[in-house]
């Protein structure tokens, strides 16, 4: 068994959608030629050494990488491997030309093919090849097509569910660091986890869009990048530190999983952090410890895969760093899991609950614990069948459906559907339904007020010396009442009063809009209680 031995359909669609092979092996050399990438370039390329005419000859010809000159009757032809992803350079392709000038195809005296048939075998890394015995030898047309198309739709279902994991795992993340009320030592433990989720995943995504640039960018070579584009995957360094972090985000995932798990099973079955929890480990544990693993690996395969930007790693053993601590904290995780059934399970018995219901408990606490602890992930593990293709679909797609799913599910488990969470959240809504509420509210009767004005300074002109009181009837508030002045003609608003038992916030803020300083509270009431208000009281 193995984790992550396949950790992504395009170590596959490298080589299912590369090169022709078979097991000869070539024993000679000659001249490094880089790959071409159409027929007429070829020709081009080639020039008079395409058909020459002064004896049997197989033409030359374009075998969709390499453009190969033509050949002498009964000779077989060698050209470098070309600088393609899980290809040794140093190593040569071959195809041979029969005795009649025609080129020949897999085996002696094989002319089904028109171009004839290129030896791409020894080009591979010793683990190319044995991922190509696993999952492309001895197949039918047909069964590679077939796995070609299941290995380009899973492709797509991940980078679907990692896109919708990222999202809904930061918006998690910014929900249990704003609300103070969520904040404890379990939910600080959780935004590690939804951090190293999130990491793992951008940095996923952007493996995913440098290979689709670098397809874009530079073109493609039998379905594969050609090199020559400027993404990261075609510049030194840069493409093996890419990697080396994906390694190290993945081993903090799973640590913070492992605290995880420690924390809930002392909670619940052995109550040792009654108190506040050493974060200081913590941290060393999750963040730390992954560095010096994944450092440790990096030096160690440095210096026994030279291949560029480390294709294929996951059929190295040196893998083995790295994936050992993550099947032991899957490991330690389910006896985690185990025990804190067993524990609720006796607890649902003490409550004297049917045995119904003490299943349904049981197995609704599991499911809900399996993603948090990373027990998912050994559906990974299992070796998928190298020979009957059904089998491998059926392994495919529910595995990578958990992974790139695992921050979407693990972000609705624990936060959208947590009780405390809903709670905050509604709280919050309605603190801003309430603020919109009474800010439009006072925006309403400000634009009431101003029509009022409007229309009572467009009565007959009174006499100054006289001060009149109009009453509101304005949305039938029968007590409020507008104390206003005619001076010179023209109306001037005083304040609106409420004259009703009931006090508010929003009449409050009324009040303060339309108060006048000039009047005191002796004045206003009788204002409010009389129809004529003389110019000396004002």
């Amino acid at each position: 068994m193995h984790l992550y031995r396949v950790t992504s359909p395009l170590h596959m669609c490298v080589l299912l959608q590369g090169l022709n092979y078979t097991e000869d092996s070539p024993d000679s050399t000659g001249p490094m030629v880089k790959p071409i990438r159409s027929e007429v370039d070829c020709f081009k390329h080639l020039g008079e050494h395409a058909f020459p005419t002064d004896g049997i000859y197989c033409n030359g010809t374009w075998d969709t990488v390499l453009c190969w000159r033509a050949a002498k009757a009964d000779t077989t032809v060698r050209m470098h491997c070309p600088a393609l992803p899980s290809l040794i350079t140093e190593n040569y392709a071959y195809r041979r030309c029969s005795s009649d000038g025609r080129w020949e195809g897999r085996t002696p005296g094989d002319y089904s093919l028109p171009n004839g048939y290129t030896n791409y075998f020894e080009c591979y890394t010793p683990e190319g090849r044995k991922m190509l015995e696993d999952f492309y030898l001895n197949k039918s047309p047909e069964q590679k097509l077939v796995l070609r198309n299941m290995v380009n739709s899973a492709r797509t279902m991940e980078i679907v569910g990692l896109s919708l994991s990222v999202v809904v795992t930061i918006i998690s993340l910014i929900i249990f660091s704003y609300f103070r009320s969520l904040k404890c030592h379990r939910t600080r433990i959780h935004k590690n986890l939804f951090l190293a989720l999130i990491v793992q995943m951008l940095i996923q995504l952007t493996q995913y869009i440098n290979q689709y640039v670098a397809r874009m960018s530079g073109g493609q070579v039998a379905g594969a990048a050609s090199g020559s584009s400027n993404a990261i995957t075609d510049t030194p360094v840069f493409c093996e530190i890419l990697y080396a972090l994906l390694e190290y985000s993945k081993t903090v995932k799973f640590m913070w999983m492992f605290i995880e798990g420690l924390y809930l099973h002392n909670m619940i079955a052995v109550s040792v952090f009654s108190g506040k929890p050493n974060y200081a480990i913590f941290y060393a544990l999750g963040w730390g410890l992954p560095m010096v693993d994944t450092l440790v690996w990096v030096i160690v395969l440095t210096q026994t895969h030279s291949v560029r930007c480390w294709y294929h790693y996951y059929y190295i053993n040196t893998i083995w760093i790295i994936e050992a601590p993550r099947a032991a904290i899957i490991s330690i995780n389910i006896l985690f899991l185990l025990n804190i059934i067993r524990v609720l399970v006796m607890k649902l018995r003490e409550s004297h609950t049917n045995d119904a219901n003490q299943v349904r408990k049981a197995v609704k606490a599991a499911i809900v614990l399996l993603p948090l602890l990373g027990i998912t992930n050994f559906v990974v593990m299992i070796e998928p069948s190298s020979k009957d293709v059904v089998i491998f679909g059926l392994w495919l797609f529910p595995a990578y459906f958990l992974i790139s799913f695992e921050g979407f599910f693990i972000s609705l488990l624990y936060c959208f559907l947590n009780g405390e969470v809903r709670v905050a959240l509604r709280r919050q809504w309605e603190r801003i339904r309430q603020h919109r509420f009474m800010h439009n509210n006072s925006l309403r009767r400000m634009s009431r007020s101003l029509s009022l004005f409007t229309s009572v300074s467009e009565v007959s002109h009174a006499p100054t010396s006289q001060v009149y009181t109009f009453r509101s009837n304005v949305s039938s508030q029968k007590h409020n009442q507008l104390v206003s002045t005619v001076q010179n003609g023209h109306v001037q608003p005083l304040l609106r009063y409420p004259l009703t038992k009931r006090t508010s916030a929003s009449a409050s803020i009324r009040r303060q809009i339309y108060w006048d300083d000039t009047i005191d509270d002796t004045t206003v009431c009788q204002a409010a209680r009389s129809d004529l208000v003389s110019e000396q009281q004002i």
